[in-house]
């Protein structure tokens, strides 16, 4: 009974009371949401591709403000108008991609923007920068310049930061999106000791092992809307995943062994060099097989966007070679000698999806089927070009992946980034390759549409073709791919058969690039 009390007691850190965010007259991001936040505690919130979990943490943030409803700091209505407001209350946020000055050291930064009478003391805020890391157990050099630093010390730099101005709730945005395992559960044991702390700690992902690891409870929205908040202890990765999509959907990868598997690309010694002069990719070999797929693993900007694109002769190669050979009758083409165009009309199709997915493959302005066009507009016998076939495949794209338009006259730019993925995906998969280079395909997807991708992609290894699968998730990479291409920095750091293979294993491959000379 003394406990009942003690519980009705608590107050929250942050209380959300029915907020809802719209955009324009008929986008809405988050429709009469509420939850809380409690000190003392780890809450993750889950949801698919467009749910609103990144709105409503804008808003605990100041960067948006609620149309409607009502946010309470420790029992306390607040008005958050901007991010300034939001440190006033002890908010911080970490985002994904890191606000830092690449020049500075890691205390510059921490202290950049702080108000000082006359200069900033380096050497006190220095100590302080030390006095916190000692106290969360992070691993960091305050006079470390951030330009040579890795990933998760750019993140930990991001954390002390908020932490340096007294934040007591933390709010981090996919933080383990570029870590290896072993980063992040150095992470992970950091966020226990703030947890121990009395911190408040929010986080946003969409790993569902991760959540089940690391929090106390679970918040998911669905479709901008909350539909519930339950103990981590009680979840498991199918209720969740029912709360996240509405119904029950199968969480398992189908993967079937290689059947006849034959030489269709050889990567020798391979180098490349940046615009800027500097070798990115370094002695890379390695040979793909038809009717297997190949993972590459590594931390982002290891080399595995320029291996792909320079496959597909978008980047321009310094030494080594590429070979190709041709299905059925085993002839060997040199793929160093042929344009991109050449390339692709041998059958080897590269479907990158960047951050920037407007950035390659796809036309905003243009609709869906003016998009399928654009592969086939020079097989055209006049002028006038025919769009029939590229409406049908338009339409069948929307139908199978179930793309999220109004209809396939939209201008791509118009939908939501995953939607726009899927139109990209399954362009390229109903070209008919024979050789499928996937980067990053289901980044930003929803569970269910990552869980179809997935399974297109075992159906074209079981067609023949030989697939390369870039992908973040390690997890996914094991369960899917038959072996898996390890890079660091550039160089092969390792080859790993998928169904054998460790988290740990290539996580210490991924590392072993990085060593600082």
């Amino acid at each position: 009974m003394e406990n009942d009390c003690m519980e009705e007691q608590r107050i929250p850190a942050i209380e959300l009371r029915h907020i809802t965010k719209r955009f324009g007259t008929k986008v809405v991001a988050n429709k009469d949401v509420s939850l809380s936040v409690y000190y003392g505690e780890i809450l993750a919130i889950l949801g698919e591709n467009g749910s609103g979990k990144t709105t409503l943490m804008n808003m605990i943030s100041g960067i948006y403000y609620p149309d409607e409803g009502q946010i309470l700091i420790g029992g306390q209505e607040v008005v958050i108008a901007s991010p300034k407001d939001a440190f006033q209350y002890r908010i911080g946020m970490i985002h994904q991609h890191f606000k830092l000055v690449d020049v500075f050291t890691a205390t510059e930064n921490i202290i950049l923007g702080l108000k000082d009478e006359g200069r900033y003391d380096l050497k006190k805020a220095r100590g302080e920068v030390r006095k916190i890391a000692d106290m969360y157990g992070f691993d960091i050099d305050p006079d470390k310049k951030i330009y040579e630093m890795s990933v998760s010390e750019k993140q930990t730099v991001e954390i002390i930061k908020v932490l340096y101005r007294g934040a007591d709730i933390l709010m981090l945005d996919e933080p383990t999106a570029v870590l290896t395992p072993q980063e992040a559960e150095k992470l992970f044991a950091v966020l226990r000791r703030m947890r121990e702390a009395g911190k408040a700690v929010v986080i946003v992902t969409h790993k569902l092992h991760e959540v089940l690891a690391i929090s106390d409870e679970v918040a998911v929205l669905r479709k901008g809307e909350y539909v519930g908040t339950v103990p981590t202890a009680e979840a498991t990765e199918t209720s969740l995943t029912e709360m996240m999509v509405g119904k029950k959907i199968s969480l398992n990868i189908r993967r079937s062994e290689p059947k006849d598997p034959e030489e269709r690309l050889i990567v020798a010694h391979l180098s490349c060099m940046n615009r800027e002069g500097m070798k990115v990719l370094d002695d890379v070999s390695f040979t793909c097989y038809s009717g297997e797929i190949l993972g590459i693993a590594g931390i982002a900007g290891s080399g595995q966007r320029e291996l792909l694109e320079t496959i597909a002769g978008l980047q321009p190669i310094s030494y080594g070679g590429i070979q190709y050979i041709r299905p059925g009758s085993g002839i060997i083409e040199n793929l160093r000698d042929k344009t991109p165009l050449e390339i692709r009309e041998l059958g080897v199709r590269l479907s990158f999806v960047p951050e920037d997915r407007l950035g390659m493959g796809l036309v905003g302005s243009m609709d869906i089927t003016d998009n399928m066009l654009l592969r086939s507009y020079r097989q055209g016998p006049s002028m006038f070009l025919r769009k029939k076939e590229p409406k049908t495949l338009a339409e069948r794209i929307v139908e199978e992946l179930e793309v999220v338009t109004p209809s396939i006259s939209t201008p791509v730019r118009r939908l939501s980034g995953g939607n726009v993925q899927k139109v990209l995906v399954g362009r390229e998969i109903a070209a008919s390759p024979t050789v499928l280079m996937a980067a990053y395909p289901v980044r930003g997807l929803d569970i269910n549409s990552s869980y179809t991708i997935y399974n297109l992609l075992n159906e074209q290894k079981e067609h023949g073709v030989a697939v390369i699968f870039v992908g973040e998730d390690l997890d996914v990479l094991i369960e899917l791919c038959d072996r898996i291409l390890v890079i660091g920095q550039g160089h092969v750091t390792g080859m790993v058969d998928g169904r054998t293979a460790k988290k740990e294993e290539i996580g210490l491959l991924m590392t072993k690039g990085r060593e600082q000379k």
